[in-house]
């Protein structure tokens, strides 16, 4: 079970939104390289990145601090998402060290481009769904559509994406903990591995999910609560790789 410290970049800073609004953003850094460093001193093994101009835009914004986090961190696998539209935006991703490619809105909008994508990049895509009351979420999360997550998600299952990040935006950025039973429901009605999203607070929620450790569930990304403190990266961690390896209950 992966603890994966996200780093949301709005305007060349690191930030955490509320709710996916743009303007309810907390600004944590002006610097995302160093926050990326030192997540990484923590011991993180995955690191989230988001584009958050990016996403609203259309097209990659923030490509310049990627390559640089990247760089400092050869080794790191890092995921990607906000404004990759094209497989020329991604294969710019990719060329940088980019591990993972994680498409959204264009997933909902274009499920052919994710199997295009997939071909060209063979185990190097994911798929974000953001989801309110179980029902998907577009466009920056203004719209919400009438297809419901799973019936989504189960149209890439024989695309070889290599995860699903859901999020449950109701949660997200707001410190209430994680949707577990829709995350789990959705783990266990697909083939393809579920990273959940959106609410993860304390280390109950990370005992939580490890309880599903065999639904499907294979990490958590956490944003706010491990800049505001309540959540210690290390520490939750430690705390996951001991829960799993002693089967939790």
């Amino acid at each position: 079970m992966l603890i994966i410290p996200a780093i949301d970049l709005k305007d060349g800073q690191c930030v955490r939104l509320r709710q996916g609004l743009m303007e309810d953003a907390t600004v944590f850094s002006d610097d995302p390289v160093a926050m990326a460093d030192q997540w990484v001193e923590q011991g993180c093994r995955r690191l989230h990145l988001v584009d958050l101009n990016g996403a609203f835009e259309g097209k990659p914004v923030h490509a310049g601090v990627v390559q640089a986090i990247t760089k400092n961190h050869p080794d790191l696998e890092i995921q990607i998402g906000g404004g990759i539209r094209t497989i020329e935006s991604a294969r710019t991703y990719i060329d940088a060290g980019v591990s993972f490619i994680i498409i959204g809105s264009k997933a909902v909008s274009d499920p052919e481009f994710i199997y295009d994508l997939c071909r060209e990049f063979p185990g190097k895509i994911i798929v974000g769904l953001d989801a309110k009351s179980g029902m998907v979420a577009t466009d920056g999360w203004a719209e919400v559509s009438d297809l419901h997550v799973i019936d989504l998600a189960k149209k890439f299952e024989s695309a070889g994406v290599s995860a699903i990040v859901y999020t449950d935006i109701a949660r997200d950025g707001m410190m209430q903990g994680l949707n577990l039973e829709g995350t789990a429901e959705l783990a266990r009605a697909i083939s393809i591995p579920v990273i959940a999203s959106g609410g993860v607070t304390n280390n109950d929620d990370v005992h939580g999910l490890c309880k599903l450790g065999d639904s499907g569930i294979v990490g958590a990304i956490t944003g706010r609560a491990i800049y505001e403190g309540t959540l210690d990266l290390a520490e939750a961690q430690a705390l996951a790789d001991q829960l799993i390896l002693s089967g939790a209950k």
